[in-house]
């Protein structure tokens, strides 16, 4: 047989194998998305959502549930059909948006905002995966619908009162102008914010680590407890901490009142035994013992001291030009600023750092498009494994609670290792390691200018609190 005749034979094997598995997915995700749509949604609304993604089988590789079509274990295939699972999940995890359309509860911000950003740029789903599921692809009327609807998700759970009607479907909003609280609580609760007596030497306090004279930080790379002890990561900033949707950078407290009872009885931080052991001490103090039960009957107990400081903790916010400005302010910022405002939204960091505090709504992989633990050059730790500290779950390793960008001028070092100095240096290893992409200098330059802009002015609580 000619060398012609074989070429033509293997070409004609190859369209037909490319045929063949092409046929199987139309008719595998065909009947999957017919399949699916049948199931009851507590809306129209969230049934044509939920079928948009189906019919683009988002599931492939983006939920952590779904079996693949037989095809995909094929010599080959199923390498390829692995590598673009991980690299989906370590991206975006569909599941807690599937399930929002199934129980009618609120669509996570960051969800929303990744999803804006694929529609928006027409990268999802990719023209390699489109060219084998040909009934894959987002139409006009596709793209139209999600838009909507993401308008309409924000304007009823996440828009700030008060926001410009121009800014009220943007991914990030000004912060609201107050928080409800008891002022009674507030008030002990700072008490409590600066006591040190919560520490088992009487040397370290909440304010500590989170000085409310610079950032709600302790500007250190690691900070130090009690006898000059190294915590494992860098303290995040306490102030706009009640915007957060969970605390501490691993998430392992819900609340803010829970994450004010970690530090006292850590043994690296504040080297408390128990609560018995700092009660015993505060109960000393005739006259905050007075104040303290006319507020709280029960006494002085673990739950009660927490719940004070989490009280006046939600007093900590940072108003800023930024808000200034989405509140209808045109001469807030400068034509630099805007820029970054721009720019900061166009290379995707707004999928991430959302909502009112810009930051704290999700766990993201620290090292997304690229091996940012290698590049640091340091050996990694225990902290260093993020969220699966907490869930044990494989792919929760490495992942972190987006960090606020509120008053990110002032609170470096960064990231959760502190190992960066400089915010410039943060933009660019943010570009290089999360989104994959190698910013200008006046890029670099433009959205720092714009973070500046988030630097805000805190009012002392008992000012504010009512």
């Amino acid at each position: 047989m000619s060398r012609k005749l074989l070429l033509s034979a293997a070409f004609g094997v190859l369209v037909a194998g490319y045929l063949a598995l092409s046929g199987y997915a139309y008719v595998h995700d065909t009947a999957y998305a017919s399949q699916a749509a049948e199931a009851r949604a507590p809306s129209a609304q969230a049934a044509a959502i939920r079928d948009v993604l189906n019919r683009n089988a988002c599931y492939y590789c983006h939920s952590t549930k779904t079996e693949l079509p037989a095809y995909a274990k094929l010599p080959g295939i199923a390498q390829l059909s692995q590598h673009d699972v991980e690299r989906g999940l370590r991206h975006f995890r569909i599941d807690a948006l599937y399930r929002s359309l199934e129980q009618g509860t609120t669509v996570p911000q960051a969800d929303i905002a990744k999803i804006e950003s694929v529609v928006q740029n027409g990268t999802m789903p990719p023209a390699a995966f489109r060219a084998v599921h040909w009934s894959t692809g987002l139409t006009e009327e596709d793209q139209a619908m999600l838009l909507a609807w993401i308008a309409d998700v924000r304007k009823a759970h996440y828009a700030t009162q008060g926001v410009s009607a121009a800014f009220a479907n943007d991914p990030v909003q000004p912060l609201p102008q107050s928080v409800p609280v008891d002022a009674r609580k507030v008030a002990l609760g700072q008490r409590l914010f600066h006591d040190p007596r919560l520490s088992s030497d009487n040397t370290v306090s909440c304010a500590s680590c989170h000085g409310l004279n610079t950032g709600g930080v302790d500007n250190r790379k690691r900070s130090a407890g009690v006898g000059g002890q190294l915590g494992g990561v860098n303290a995040p900033t306490v102030f706009n901490a009640v915007f957060n949707h969970a605390q501490f950078w691993d998430g392992r407290a819900a609340t803010l009142q829970g994450q004010a009872g970690g530090p006292p009885l850590n043994p690296v931080e504040m080297a408390s035994v128990s609560w018995d052991q700092i009660i015993g001490k505060l109960k000393q103090d005739t006259e905050f013992s007075r104040s303290f039960e006319a507020v709280y009957p029960q006494g002085w107990t673990g739950m009660n001291i927490t719940d004070a400081i989490a009280e006046f903790e939600k007093t900590l916010l940072t108003p800023s030009r930024f808000d200034a400005y989405l509140r209808g302010d045109r001469t807030a910022l400068n034509a630099q600023e805007l820029r970054g405002y721009q720019l900061f939204k166009q290379n995707r960091c707004a999928t991430c750092h959302v909502g009112v505090n810009l930051g704290g709504q999700s766990y993201e992989r620290m090292g997304r498009t690229g091996d940012y633990f290698a590049a640091r050059g340091e050996a990694l730790t225990d902290a260093d494994k993020g969220r699966a500290n907490v869930t044990h779950d494989p792919l929760d390793l490495y992942h972190f609670k987006v960090p606020g960008l509120r008053n990110v001028e002032l609170t470096a070092p960064y990231f959760h290792d502190g190992s960066v100095k400089d915010l410039h240096q943060a933009v660019r290893d943010m570009a290089k390691y999360e989104v994959g992409t190698k910013l200008s200098e006046a890029d670099v330059n433009a959205i720092v200018a714009f973070l500046k802009t988030l630097t805000g002015t805190y009012t002392p609580a008992l000012a504010t609190a009512r």
